[in-house]
Parts: structure tokens; C-alpha cells; sequence
């Protein structure tokens, strides 16, 4: 099959689903779809694990999608398939070139959409081929329109089988719908990578080349190596001495001040977050500082070793940083219950942590900085794949009415995908449903009208939660 062969068949196939529909299912059915072409058209491409991986976690993310329907699993899914195609066509890139490929199409594709000779095969049309449009098409089309009109003319029962109906279509929004699915179709299959993708591919390799294994070029022209490795102990050292005080600060703060009787939780909860978010800067700044240092030369400078325990201690000091701020979290949730946000906090710090873990890994094994970036991309997406496979809110419902903590009803009602634990937590303690609104797209509707309002859509634009919810 050709580009246009996919192309049109993708845009068929997005109309039949999306027509008079919501995003539901169908989005799910879609995306298999293409998770399907890929694999029958272009199973010889599938040459490493990776791809055996895409396949299995682009057919679990529409599965996810299809059952929750949510944001999240709609990312793990155009993150999972979208991934597989870039992956399967071009192999050689590293997986993070994906990215300003992505941002880049949609907008490139405005223009390119009239290079016909980039996704339309050229066909050279003969005498032959005129004949038989002309003899196969053209004339039988007159017979039959002139013959029509004169049988239509002769009997009134004739001319209703072809006039008496009316067409129930859309235009509008079949137009709509054609242009969206020929966009996506045309961005999916005829995707353009810049050259700048394929020049730069070789900067992202996990090792260093033998030319700059050999030299030690300093970073700034007015500064020789040896000024340049001082100033880098210098400033490591400065680091590791106030990151000692900010963590005893810290933790003073967090387990030992006394705190004041009629602070509100909400109060508490935002400083909380603040501390986290400063723990969360910092150690992306400290991540950024190694990496500025040891980006080339330093990583084979024998006279470098001083330079080298600093930042590990400064790996270390920030380890105990994630600790303290863990440790912090779950006093937090043990008090107050679990939310969405300190899930989140634990999936930061967790980040941070193989992060960590793979900047101390780049120094002693002395790999370029693109070894940790293009293993974060790939924890990054793991993480996104186990938020949209998990359903968090029916566990955070699950272990805050266990612990009686967190259990306000309009709080239980504003979570996702917890309708069976709330339901009977509220008819257990004799809570009304009925005012426990939800937003997000349904203002001034209880959770039990929102239920029945998405179990009476149609079942493209369903997901699938809804469906087998039991309904008492």
C-alpha cells in the first residue's frame, strides 16, 4: 500500500466512527485501527524489542481509553501509537526526536499537503484510459440519466422509488469530520522529519566518540581547563554546604516546628506543596548543574576526581532531600487521606529518584548527557502508562474510607471512576447523592446525573466504565 492508499483509508475509517458522535470508543477503535495497519503492513520493520513493546502498550492504552475515557489514557494511547509508527518508520532516530516531530507536522502539514508528489502517486494517464472512461462510464451514465427521465415521466410509483426520501445528513459537521480525519490520517502517514533530526541524531547517542574521548576542550573560550575544573569544585562544594543547611532547615520545618493550633488544613496543604515544588526545582536544578560540568571533557579528566566526588555527594544530599520530602508526604496522606496531588507528589519524587539514579550512573560510567535524557523519555512514558492503566480514584476512594480520612462527600464525588465504593459509602451513612455536584464540562449536575447521562450516549461515544457500572 501507498501513502494515499493509508491515508484514505484512515480518513474512512475516522468518518465512519466520528460522524455524530462524541469521543469515546470510537477514539479507542481508531487508534487500534492504525495499531493494526502498522503491524500487518510493516511486521518486517519490527526488528528489537521495542517495538514488540509499542505494540503491547498502544493495544493496553486503547483498552484504557476505551474503559475510562479520560485524558490521561487518552495521552498514554497518542503517546503509545504515535510512538509505535516513529519507531517502526524510522528506527535509527532516538525516541525523544518524536516530540518536536510532533509539534513541528501539524503546522508543516498546512503547506505540505499540496506536495502531491510526496503522497500521491504519479500516474500517467494514456489513450487507452480515456477510452475506457469514456466507454465504461461516460456513456452508460447518459443512457441511463436519459432513460430515467423518461420512465419517471410514465409512472409516478417509478419516479417516488428515487425522489420520495430525504438524505439525513450533516453536511456541516460531515465536513468538519472529513477534514479532522484527512489532517490527522495526513500527518500520521505522511509525516515530515526535518534534516536537522537526522544531523543531530548522532549528539543523542548514549557514549561519547573517540575524538572527544581523547581532547579536553574547556566549555568557555576564556577559560583554560584547569580554571574551569577549579571553579567546578569551587561551586560543588559551595552547593553541597548549602544544600546541607537547606536540609536541615527543612526537616526542622517539616517534623520538628511546632505547628499552630487553628492553621487550616488548606493552609497546610499549600505549604506542603510549596515545600514540594522548591524540593522538585531543586533537584532539577542539581540534575542541570552535573549536567552542565560533565557534558564532555571532565568525564575522561584523569585530574578531575575531586570534581567527581562532589557531584556524587551532591547526588547523595539530594537522595536524602527526595527521602525527607517522601517521608513527609506519607505523614501528610496518613493525617488527611489521599488526593490526586499527593499521588502525584510520590510520581515526582519517584522520577527524581531514577533520575538520580542515572545522572550518578552517567558520571561513573562516563556516558553523554542524551544517555539520561533518552532514558527519562522512556520512564516519563511508563509513568503516563501506569497512570492511565490505574484507577486511581476508585483506590484513593477505596483507602480513605478504610482509614476515615479525606471521606467530605463533594470531595468523594469529585474524584473519577469511583462510583460503586461512593455509593454505598453514602447509602451506609445515609449521605444524599444529590447534592454532590461535579464540574468539568457537567456544572450543576449531581455524579448520578452524570452517570445516567453517559450511560444513555451512543456506544461509539461511550466508555465502556459507564457501561458496566451496576446501576442500582
Amino acid at each position: 500500500m501507498k501513502k494515499i492508499h493509508f491515508i484514505a483509508v484512515s480518513s474512512i475509517a475516522f468518518i465512519l466512527l466520528f460522524y455524530k458522535e462524541e469521543v469515546g470508543v470510537n477514539l479507542a477503535i481508531f487508534m487500534l485501527f492504525l495499531t493494526g495497519l502498522i503491524c500487518y503492513f510493516f511486521q518486517d520493520r519490527f526488528v528489537n524489542r521495542t517495538h514488540l513493546i509499542l505494540v503491547v502498550t498502544s493495544v493496553l492504552s486503547c483498552f484504557a481509553f476505551a474503559w475510562y475515557g479520560d485524558p490521561i489514557s487518552g495521552l498514554a494511547m497518542f503517546l503509545s501509537v504515535v510512538m509505535l509508527q516513529f519507531k517502526t518508520q524510522e528506527n535509527e532516530l532516538k525516541i525523544i526526536q518524536v516530540f518536536p516531530v510532533m509539534l513541528i507536522n501539524p503546522l508543516a502539514s498546512l503547506g505540505r499537503v499540496l506536495m502531491f508528489a510526496q503522497w500521491i502517486p504519479e500516474r500517467k494517464v494514456n489513450n487507452n484510459f480515456a477510452k475506457k472512461i469514456i466507454a465504461y462510464v461516460v456513456i452508460p451514465a447518459l443512457f441511463l440519466g436519459m432513460f430515467f427521465i423518461v420512465y419517471s415521466f410514465g409512472s409516478d410509483h417509478f419516479s417516488a422509488l428515487f425522489t420520495n426520501y430525504q438524505l439525513d445528513i450533516n453536511f456541516s459537521e460531515l465536513l468538519i469530520i472529513i477534514v479532522w480525519g484527512f489532517f490527522f490520517s495526513f500527518n500520521f502517514w505522511n509525516y515530515w522529519v526535518p534534516d536537522a533530526c537526522y544531523e543531530y541524531n548522532s549528539k543523542l547517542d548514549n557514549d561519547f566518540n573517540d575524538e572527544l574521548v581523547s581532547t579536553h576542550e574547556s566549555t568557555f573560550s576564556f577559560l583554560d581547563i584547569d580554571f574551569e575544573r577549579k571553579s567546578g569544585q569551587i561551586t560543588l562544594l559551595l552547593l553541597n554546604c548549602l544544600l546541607l543547611v537547606f536540609i536541615a532547615v527543612y526537616n526542622y520545618e517539616q517534623f520538628f516546628e511546632a505547628k499552630d493550633a487553628v492553621v487550616t488544613m488548606s493552609k497546610l496543604s499549600a505549604a506542603t506543596h510549596e515545600r514540594v515544588n522548591a524540593v522538585i526545582f531543586s533537584i532539577i536544578m542539581a540534575v542541570g548543574v552535573i549536567l552542565f560540568y560533565f557534558k564532555g571533557g571532565f568525564n575522561f579528566d584523569p585530574k578531575a576526581s575531586k570534581l567527581k566526588k562532589l557531584a556524587k555527594l551532591w547526588i547523595a544530599l539530594n537522595g536524602v532531600l527526595i527521602i525527607s520530602t517522601i517521608i513527609k508526604n506519607s505523614e501528610y496522606v496518613s493525617f488527611f487521606g489521599l488526593t490526586y496531588k499527593r499521588l502525584g507528589v510520590y510520581a515526582f519524587l519517584t522520577l527524581a529518584v531514577i533520575g538520580l539514579v542515572f545522572t550518578f550512573l552517567k558520571i561513573t560510567k562516563q556516558k553523554t548527557n542524551a544517555y539520561l535524557i533518552n532514558h527519562m523519555v522512556w520512564y516519563f512514558y511508563a509513568t503516563v502508562l501506569l497512570c492511565s492503566y490505574v484507577n486511581w480514584g476508585n483506590l484513593i476512594t477505596n483507602y480513605n474510607i478504610s482509614v476515615n480520612k479525606g471521606v467530605e462527600p463533594y470531595f468523594l464525588s469529585s474524584l473519577n471512576f469511583n462510583d460503586e465504593a461512593r455509593q454505598e459509602y453514602f447509602k451506609l451513612n445515609k449521605i444524599d447523592m444529590a447534592h454532590n455536584r461535579k464540574f468539568d464540562g457537567y456544572q450543576g449536575m449531581s455524579r448520578e446525573e452524570i452517570i445516567k447521562k453517559r450511560q444513555s450516549e451512543t456506544f461509539l461515544s461511550k466508555a465502556l466504565y459507564y457501561e458496566f457500572l451496576n446501576d442500582k
